[in-house]
């Protein structure tokens, strides 16, 4: 565990706690917030080296090795929780500094950047193969594009009795290592995992960053950004009442700028009463309430709120 002193005063004032490691950094942090160990109204950070059983959505795994950033964020809430929160903080997150470097660069090289990925991921897709290429072949509707996956977000409401009181952000981070997923750990996404280390290394070795941040100055950089975004989503929540849409103007401009789904063609996959539906058509960015917007061939906008995306060429 690195020693108390790397970490900075602004994670301190955030109440962080580091461990060398957690079962699940949300699930030790939502169970200390209801059992009264931590206190509701204030702001927490928990960090963890590892984890023996991460989560991600919808109950899935989260492989957890070494090298890599593990890390909730409390904060308490006054208004209930839109789809809008994890689009926020991917914005957000895709503003760090080491990020935005990377980009620089990749983006320099004529490289896919890293963008925000619908609706709860960071990363990129490797080619633009995909890209406005509509096709009524049912064979080539079944090649896909894995995305390359850099971190995750999930989101977890705190209740005590049975009024909601605040918000878990969980952030899985790849810096050193990419887990390499099989058939089974990848649990039918169409994904694989990358790192920033992996990312860093497919650039020119003029245009590498000799070193990147330590976890420490990571976690300082992901919680400022939590922090930011947080703040973001309570001013939504103040203009809603008064018609104003300055602050959700902003975001949706700055989002269509890192939307990494922008303009591909893809195939979503919803269920139904445990029955599947199939809608194909190209991403055309969010509506007001962080749902997808999908241009079907017909031209018919479909708004969704779920669904396994996958990107069809």
């Amino acid at each position: 565990m690195p020693p108390l002193t790397s970490f900075s005063p602004y994670l301190s004032e955030l109440n962080h706690r580091h461990v060398a490691s957690s079962a699940s950094t949300n699930s030790e942090l939502i169970e200390a917030l209801q059992n009264g160990s931590l206190d509701v109204a204030t702001v927490h950070v928990l960090t963890a080296e590892t984890q023996s059983a991460g989560r991600g959505q919808h109950g899935r795994s989260w492989q957890s090795p070494r090298g890599n950033v593990y890390l909730s964020l409390y904060h308490p809430v006054h208004m209930p929780i839109s789809g809008l929160l994890s689009l926020i903080i991917g914005l957000e997150l895709a503003k760090m500094p080491v990020i935005q470097t990377l980009n620089e660069q990749l983006q320099a090289q004529g490289l896919t950047p890293i963008g925000v990925k619908w609706a709860n991921d960071l990363g990129f897709y490797p080619t633009q193969e995909a890209h406005l290429v509509p096709s009524d072949n049912a064979a080539a509707n079944q090649r896909t594009l894995p995305f390359n996956k850099l971190a995750g977000i999930l989101i977890e409401p705190v209740t005590k009795a049975g009024r909601l009181v605040g918000v878990v952000l969980g952030i899985g981070l790849n810096v050193q290592a990419a887990p390499k997923l099989t058939t089974q750990t990848s649990e039918g996404m169409s994904y694989q995992a990358i790192s920033l280390q992996d990312i860093n290394e497919r650039l020119p070795l003029e245009s590498r960053s000799a070193s990147l941040p330590d976890l420490p100055m990571l976690y300082q950089q992901m919680s400022k950004a939590l922090m930011a975004a947080m703040t973001r989503f309570e001013h939504l929540g103040i203009e809603q009442p008064t018609g104003h849409t300055y602050y959700l103007d902003s975001f949706l401009e700055q989002f269509a700028m890192m939307d990494a789904l922008s303009g591909l063609r893809l195939r979503v996959t919803q269920d139904y009463n445990n029955e599947e539906k199939v809608i194909t058509g190209i991403a055309c960015g969010v509506d007001t309430h962080g749902c997808l917007q999908l241009r079907q061939d017909s031209g018919k906008i479909s708004t969704l709120f779920t669904g396994r995306i996958d990107v069809i060429y």
